[in-house]
């Protein structure tokens, strides 16, 4: 059922979008769910997005196929289970755990979503996510295998080589290579509720010609995200 859901809903979408068809773009993310007590599965005090702070609740990975300037569908979800409750027996049991499960991380999930999605036959241009899933190396890995362009999100302390040969953290590659002047595009994210998105923009090169680094830059404050982006050849 799921994997015809699937392919109905990104069926539906590219006929939506014709002749402009944009970017099909596979967006990971996880949503938060608050809940009271610790009988439902998955339930303990984690980060909950939803309520902005640590809260006690579950988490649920999932993965949109979003058409560019068409609209966007779920396609994939796979609730976060914690270690713990899956190697205790009694716990596993009370909450009633498949047997034979295994613990799986958000990125891990990640990889499993995109699997589907991929033998259902979707495809995407670009698979996007935020810290969770571009600090997974093997999230990475298998989406480069697959020749699977990317754009996810990394902390300033992740390592790049740049074409210089040394190896830098992000926010030092943004220092040295960026600085505040030419490097930067000031350009808009898409309209958010309050009107067009205005941010600067760098494009940092890396000793692979594969493998880039995106900067944003908030106009008023200076704060910056970091994305790890691979472009696969051609």
């Amino acid at each position: 059922m799921t994997s015809e859901v699937r392919r109905f809903a990104a069926a539906g979408l590219d006929a939506a979008a014709g002749r402009r068809r944009g970017l099909a773009v596979g967006a990971l993310d996880e949503t938060g769910q608050a809940k009271q007590g610790v009988a439902t599965a998955g339930v303990k005090r984690q980060y909950m997005g939803c309520a902005g702070r640590v809260s006690n609740g579950i988490n649920t990975v999932h993965l949109a196929y979003v058409r560019e300037r068409t609209g966007h569908a779920l396609v994939g979800a796979r609730q976060w289970i914690p270690a713990e409750q899956i190697t205790d027996p009694d716990t596993a049991a009370r909450m009633g755990l498949p047997s034979g499960l295994e613990f799986r991380t958000k990125g891990q999930l990640a990889i499993d979503l995109c699997t589907d999605a991929y033998a259902d036959g979707l495809t995407f241009d670009v698979i996007c996510g935020d810290e969770v899933y571009g600090n997974c190396t093997e999230l990475r890995e298998f989406l480069e295998s697959r020749g699977q362009a990317y754009v996810l999100r990394v902390a300033s302390t992740f390592m790049i080589q740049v074409p210089s040969g040394d190896r830098l953290t992000c926010a030092q590659s943004v220092t040295e290579l960026a600085g505040t002047g030419r490097g930067w595009q000031v350009r808009s994210a898409g309209a958010g509720s309050k009107g067009q998105r205005w941010y600067a923009w760098a494009w940092i090169a890396t000793a692979s010609p594969r493998h880039h680094l995106l900067v944003r830059r908030h106009l008023a404050t200076g704060e910056l995200a970091l994305h790890h982006c691979f472009a696969p050849e051609g």
